[in-house]
């Protein structure tokens, strides 16, 4: 469905001369019509700020969970450079646009990754982190056992997972991959003995002893996992990318149905690739999958579900010249009825006067670009389209890592 902008009516006096008037007729009718403006950026709104005093230092990555049970979307980080891990409650539609009220749960040096999942069942968030460097392993960051303590830092408890001891920990995924009713977490590391595996989440839960690390693929560097019935069998499978060693690429995991069976590897697209995050898109209609990953040499890989399980490939250019891709994403940025995409980049590698996170418009015949960050930043993460504001459009929630932009949001101008 189209969305057409309505623009008011308004008289206009036009007097000599007239080129400057027509000018000027021009510039007050793009003033009253709402909606994207070629070359426009989007507004950006702080959610938790850089504070190195705190730990909050090189904002690496952002999930989403509704954490305090408000029917919002909260958002969980872990910050790299200074080691805190938090939750950010999102405040409503109405604040939005003002800092988050936040709560650090752990302090991880090396941070990479943080998702929340309730791994024990008692209602409230868990939040598990994934660590390189000084640490190499995965903790999990225990929730208060009473409700009333969860903002109360001093309430939370670590614990490392000791079977995951020694590997550099990228990205982790809540899922139960034994069908006991427990949630799991997938995990994937990268460089020596890298893989995709899984830690089976024992009947005493909090016992850090008692996980255990199952191997399902060897890796080398994972970037992303997500989980999706690739295969339309109402089995969940896992989506990843793996961005270095001999056998980069697309992959997906099937899941064989039935526990102690093997997860065979299938690999989807960008073979030799260094892909990067990737994001998926699945049609209501026809439950045909899209996807589509960023890669670290300037482009983005779109793979489409056709019939018999095969997939169409395509490759596009980032947008507005942009090289060094980091995430990617599909969505329907300007409410026009067709699948734009999105990309984030490592953009401090680049000279200082580019927009590092952009849109690419789905014309139907074409694709036209778009900058939505301004020239602030330098280092993204991946992402998450969501509609913050409540107006019915997307805005893009991310965070920056190199010059400290901490986590925030960019307002979608389509129904500002």
């Amino acid at each position: 469905m189209k969305f057409e902008r309505q623009i008011p009516q308004t008289k206009i006096w036009l007097r000599p001369s007239w080129p400057l008037a027509c000018l000027c007729m021009g510039a007050f009718i793009a003033f009253l019509e709402p909606g994207l403006v070629a070359g426009q950026t989007w507004k950006r709104h702080t959610i938790d700020s850089s504070d190195a005093t705190v730990g909050k230092r090189g904002a690496d990555g952002v999930r989403l969970a509704d954490a305090n049970h408000d029917g919002h979307l909260d958002v969980v980080t872990g910050w790299e450079e200074g080691g805190a891990v938090a939750i950010c409650f999102n405040p409503g539609p109405e604040r939005v646009t003002e800092a988050w009220s936040s709560v650090t749960v752990g302090s991880i040096p090396g941070v990479e990754d943080a998702v929340p999942s309730d791994l024990d069942g008692d209602g409230r968030l868990d939040v598990i982190s994934c660590a390189e460097g000084r640490l190499n392993q995965v903790q999990i960051h225990w929730a208060p056992r009473d409700a009333e303590d969860y903002m109360n830092p001093d309430r939370w408890t670590t614990n490392p997972i000791r079977a995951s001891a020694g590997l550099r920990w990228m990205y982790a995924l809540p899922m139960d991959m034994n069908d006991d009713g427990r949630i799991d977490v997938v995990v994937g590391a990268k460089n020596n003995n890298a893989m995709v595996g899984w830690l089976e989440n024992p009947p005493e839960t909090r016992d850090a002893s008692a996980w255990k690390l199952h191997k399902l693929a060897p890796a080398s560097w994972i970037m992303s996992l997500e989980s999706i019935d690739m295969n339309h069998d109402g089995h969940m499978d896992i989506l990843y990318s793996d961005r270095r060693g001999t056998e980069p690429g697309i992959y997906w995991l099937e899941n064989p149905g039935r526990a102690g069976k093997t997860w065979s590897r299938h690999l989807l697209g960008g073979e030799g690739e260094e892909v990067m995050f990737l994001g998926t898109y699945q049609h209501r209609s026809s439950n045909q999958i899209e996807v589509i990953c960023a890669t670290l040499e300037g482009k983005a890989i779109q793979l489409t579900q056709q019939e018999a399980n095969t997939w169409k490939t395509q490759e596009h250019g980032l947008p507005l010249g942009l090289t060094a891709g980091k995430a990617a994403g599909l969505a329907d940025i300007n409410l026009d009825g067709r699948l734009d995409w999105v990309v984030t980049t490592e953009a401090q590698r680049e000279p200082d006067d580019l927009n590092a996170v952009a849109w690419k418009e789905n014309l139907g015949d074409g694709w036209k670009d778009h900058p939505i960050s301004d020239l602030s930043g330098r280092k993204f993460d991946r992402f998450e389209m969501i509609d913050l504001d409540g107006d019915g459009d997307l805005d893009l929630l991310t965070c920056e890592e190199v010059h400290d932009l901490g986590v925030f949001w960019y307002e979608n101008p389509t129904r500002h």
